[in-house]
């Protein structure tokens, strides 16, 4: 989540074109089914409808960060969008909710919740993006009480799906700085993971999660993300099998593409297991020259560096094609999903809105075709 630079977006014809064309085609990692042993869980797998759920189209608010609450509704409800995410805080902040305001006047709340009802725009998600676990005491303690507090307005405001990260710790008592580890040798490495979740990550998840379960939250949604413990869907089961079933997905395929993982694939596993609680729309485009010369771990640190990048993050239809995200809505259709679909735009070259309104376009259009295959 950063600054995006702003050139030129093209205009709707462009959009169309390389949705069905070059851009959408840019060369992808190939997709290879999981290797994942089936975690043990006691939930059956949620019963198809018998008819496909026309899943509501939302937005992560931190795109229009610039716009004040009553502008950033206006902006949405003409876009057509259905329902919001809302940042409560962390890394996204919370442009658009006073978080603590509305936990202490219930007038306030009563205005802020009408706000969005007024326009049929459901408040589906709060989000507070942090890292929880992070060996500076000040930092942690700042992402713990974003999340404690997240937890109590979600509560006032009847909004079942937490969406955040799981954190990173230090690799040790004595680590000043986070220390992701995803490999258990040399042997160092090994400790390290096994330190991390004795002392650390399972310990603060079971707690956080008590909490929201004691204020009628199950279901807190982790963005499966690089730099974070929870990073794959294996990881993700990791955690849930230690901490409870209030552990789940936040499915943000854009983290998992350059990982390899086929989207549809993943979707039928989180779903199968009742992890499916939220579902980030972005998109990401493998540049297969560089792929191929410095492999996947090999992000651009800035927007000016994107020529020796492997992969960066688009919107909607600007990695992948319209067809492949017709596949993936169909996959949240088809194991029941009852989130949301939330455009989250981080596109360096169709920033803010332009992203959204471009994402929005490929989601609508899929999701009247699927409807009305079912017909």
């Amino acid at each position: 989540m950063g600054e995006n630079s702003s050139p030129v977006s093209p205009g709707r014809r462009t959009f169309l074109s390389a949705s069905s064309g070059a851009l959408a085609a840019a060369v992808a990692a190939p997709p290879f089914a999981l290797a994942l042993g089936e975690p043990a869980s006691s939930n059956a797998q949620a019963a198809p409808q018998s008819a496909p759920r026309k899943i509501p189209i939302g937005v992560f608010d931190p795109v229009f960060e610039s716009l004040p609450l009553d502008a950033m509704i206006d902006k949405i409800s003409a876009m057509g969008i259905e329902a919001v995410e809302i940042g409560t805080g962390g890394y996204p902040g919370s442009p658009h909710c006073p978080v603590q305001e509305l936990l202490d006047d219930s007038g306030k709340l009563r205005a802020w919740q009408k706000k969005f009802a007024d326009r049929n725009i459901q408040v589906a998600t709060l989000s507070c993006h942090g890292n929880p676990l992070h060996p500076d005491a000040t930092l942690a303690q700042r992402d713990a009480e974003s999340f404690r507090r997240t937890v109590l307005l979600a509560e006032k405001l009847d909004v079942k799906v937490i969406v955040g990260f799981s954190g990173c710790p230090a690799g040790g008592p004595n680590d000043t700085m986070p220390n992701w580890s995803t490999f258990r040798w040399p042997p160092e490495f090994g400790q390290v993971l096994d330190w991390q979740w004795k002392e650390k990550v399972i310990p603060y998840w079971k707690q956080a999660a008590r909490f929201a379960r004691e204020h009628g939250i199950h279901r807190l949604a982790f963005e499966m993300i690089p730099n974070m413990v929870v990073y794959n869907p294996k990881t993700l089961f990791q955690l849930r099998e230690a901490v409870g079933e209030e552990i789940g997905a936040n499915c943000d395929l854009s983290h998992l593409f350059w990982q390899g993982c086929d989207a549809v694939e993943v979707i039928h596993l989180l779903g199968k297991h009742n992890a499916l609680f939220h579902a980030h729309m972005k998109d990401t485009v493998m540049f297969g020259n560089n792929v191929a010369k410095y492999g996947v771990l090999n992000f651009a640190p800035d927007d000016n560096d994107l020529s020796q990048a492997s992969e960066t993050f688009r919107a909607v239809g600007y990695g992948h094609s319209a067809n492949t995200w017709k596949e993936i809505v169909k996959a949240y259709m088809d194991v029941g999903y009852r989130g949301i679909l939330s455009i989250e735009n981080e596109d360096p070259i169709l920033p803010g809105e332009v992203g959204v309104e471009r994402a929005v376009y490929v989601l609508k259009n899929v999701r009247t075709e699927l409807l009305g295959a079912s017909a």
